[in-house]
């Protein structure tokens, strides 16, 4: 199985599967210098489980992370760094009895065809959301380089089914909110809303899907490599990476394609001496760079597709079709836990570019 690594400089390389014995990550091209402990990747793990366990999978794991390489004195070498967390809570048996009935909405038959039936089929193995735990892990070493250029990247659930947050979230309110709410949804009332959508259609044996909306801040100009590494090209192809993610859009996205260009153009004017343009519709991307405003994206995920309901499959064994209706645990709405793995996603990308750029050195001196 190739397809593993992304990244150019700064690069990724997650490994592992739901049920086998870990899930990890290696990292390479950190500067040597930056500070890292295990316990500084609690933080970001323990946003991905939201405390509510009406709206989430049942499997709990600990996600504690143990750095196996890259780090000496509590600073990293600059060699690869291996991090690894180790899978506790798999229940496999749930599996070994639908081995041959592909999943509806999984990725169970088109993977058995790829690999010629080795593949690991339990809890979704490779293709599973356990797998973000990595895109987490190298997020958080990502960010913390971020946060020497004051970079901020703030995502949160913008609706889920039908209930949708309509107004404009400042980004106070981002930072004080997002996370204050299972749904991972800054509006207060709107979480509400959401929370109780998810309960409801967990009751009915179903599944929600919905829209993680994130902004970035502070990106200098000119960050991207056209025509082929552009910045938002990269950003689509590692958003790609989550599963249950099957579209992405910058700014006005799809929406800009019902204006006309005097609707849609941002101008440009100066405010405190810098240039910035008076709308946002581009996204904060121009051409494949940054242009200096937020980078703005929105990610639709789909509705889990492990459900409590008939579905139609085939047996592929006895070539005959049948029907499944799938046990275990699982979530009924990913959208509360992809939240901050998007945020992890985008930080990986932007600190490869940002390396290649020129705007974070290969050697880092402790900032006072």
């Amino acid at each position: 199985m190739v397809g593993n690594s992304i990244g150019k400089v700064f690069k990724i390389t997650t490994f592992g599967e739901s049920h086998g014995s870990c899930i990890g990550v290696v990292v390479d091209g950190c500067p040597s210098g930056l500070p890292l402990i295990d316990n500084d990747f609690n933080e970001d793990l323990s946003k991905r489980i939201p405390n509510e366990p009406k709206i989430v999978s049942a499997r709990k794991e600990i996600d504690k992370v143990h750095i196996c390489s890259g780090v000496f004195k509590g600073l990293t070498t600059g060699a690869p760094i291996t991090l690894i967390v180790d899978n506790c809570e798999g229940i496999s048996k749930d599996y070994d009895l639908i081995k041959d009935l592909p999943r509806p909405g999984h990725a169970d038959y088109p993977a058995i065809i790829r690999y010629g039936g080795f593949n690991d089929y339990r809890g979704g193995g490779r293709f599973s959301g356990r797998g973000t735990v990595s895109i987490i892990m190298g997020g958080t070493i990502a960010k913390k380089l971020l946060s020497r250029l004051n970079i901020e990247i703030l995502a949160f659930a913008k609706s889920i089914g039908n209930i949708e947050v309509k107004r404009t979230i400042s980004f106070e309110e981002l930072r004080k909110n997002r996370y204050s709410t299972v749904v991972r949804c800054p509006d207060l009332d709107i979480a509400k809303l959401m929370k109780k959508s998810i309960i409801q259609s967990k009751k009915e044996g179903n599944s929600l899907g919905g829209i993680i909306e994130c902004v970035v801040l502070n990106v200098p100009v000119g960050v991207g490599d056209p025509v082929f590494d552009t910045i938002d090209g990269d950003i689509a192809k590692m958003i790609f990476s989550i599963p249950a993610v099957k579209g992405i859009d910058f700014g006005t996205g799809f929406e800009s394609a019902k204006l006309k260009g005097s609707e849609n153009n941002d101008q440009y004017a100066i405010c405190d001496d810098t240039i910035v343009t008076t709308s946002n519709n581009a996204g904060g991307i121009l051409g494949g760079l940054s242009s200096g405003m937020p980078i703005i994206l929105s990610v639709a995920f789909k509705p889990t597709p492990s459900i409590g309901l008939n579905q139609n499959t085939v047996n592929l064994k006895t070539m005959k079709e049948t029907s499944i209706k799938i046990s275990g645990r699982h979530d009924p709405c990913v959208v509360p836990k992809a939240v901050p793995v998007v945020e992890a996603a985008l930080a990986i990308v932007l600190v490869d570019h940002l390396i290649r750029a020129g705007f974070i050195p290969n050697v880092l001196k402790e900032q006072k």
